[in-house]
């Protein structure tokens, strides 16, 4: 594990601390799952209906990302002046914010009192507890993913490609159709997974800016916070569901033999 001549031996020991504290709870969720009735837990009218919403509205929230963040990771990759570092420090925010916090401020913008949110209202448009404030809660904390995943593709991408294409006449669209965006593929498409799992598995944005109102706004993850008072054993398995999801996500960006970044 550590065979490299600047890597001192005691590094072994917090180095397997730090991989249990990570692997026993995922062990401890395996183990308290009911696989008897695994099937059954999971299949429920509640679980499916909250799997379905899960799955739906991180679907759109990923193309949302990638509507928005592609443009943004290249405005942001392409630019180097102070304006840059406050966009990208706006971009980060999400990251470090408690997820609560981040669904109070959707709310005080898009909800019916919120600044822009009760004038949407004067027009009939209603955002917050509907769907819609599921998948803007989804967006706003998985479109950073995408945006420093795919702006560090591009910052390393050989600008050279793009240059020659320029040379040769390619307007500027074609060169990012046809050379940019084939040249950092592997970072975006990390991103892009990276970002729809972060929307599956977003709770408390959600569930503060939306609710939950089963089939309408009660993603997975609050539907397992909800099980988790009534049946534990449902809790798990739903638990377990998404943990699976995660390894999946996780097989799939970071493939052997690669980096994503």
């Amino acid at each position: 594990m550590t065979g490299r001549s600047d890597v001192p031996r005691w590094i072994a020991l917090p180095a397997l601390v730090g991989l249990a504290l990570l692997a026993l709870p995922l062990a401890g969720l395996v183990l308290r799952v009911e696989w008897g009735d695994f099937l059954g837990l999971v299949t429920s009218e509640s679980s499916r209906a909250a799997l379905g919403l899960s799955l739906r509205t991180a679907a759109v929230s990923t193309v949302l990302c990638l509507l928005l963040g592609v443009p943004l990771s290249l405005s942001l990759a392409r630019s180097s002046g102070h304006w840059s570092s406050v966009v990208r420090a706006v971009v980060l925010v999400p990251l470090v914010l408690p997820p609560v916090v981040g669904g109070i401020a959707l709310l005080a913008t898009f909800g019916r009192r919120g600044w822009l949110g009760q004038h949407l209202e004067a027009f009939g448009v209603e955002i917050a507890f509907t769907t819609v404030a599921v998948v803007l809660a989804q967006t706003f904390v998985s479109l950073p993913f995408l945006v420093i995943t795919l702006e560090g593709a591009l910052r390393a991408a050989d600008p050279g490609y793009a240059d020659v294409a320029a040379t040769l006449g390619a307007a500027p669209g074609r060169v990012l159709g046809r050379v940019t965006l084939p040249l950092v593929a592997p970072g975006l498409v990390a991103g892009t997974v990276l970002s729809f799992a972060r929307a599956l598995g977003e709770f408390g944005a959600t569930v503060t800016f939306a609710g939950s109102l089963q089939g309408v706004t009660r993603a997975l993850p609050t539907e397992i916070y909800l099980q988790r008072e009534v049946d534990p054993d449902a809790a798990a398995a739903l638990a377990f569901l998404l943990v699976a999801v995660a390894v999946v996500v996780i097989a799939v960006v970071h493939r052997p033999g690669r980096s994503p970044w």
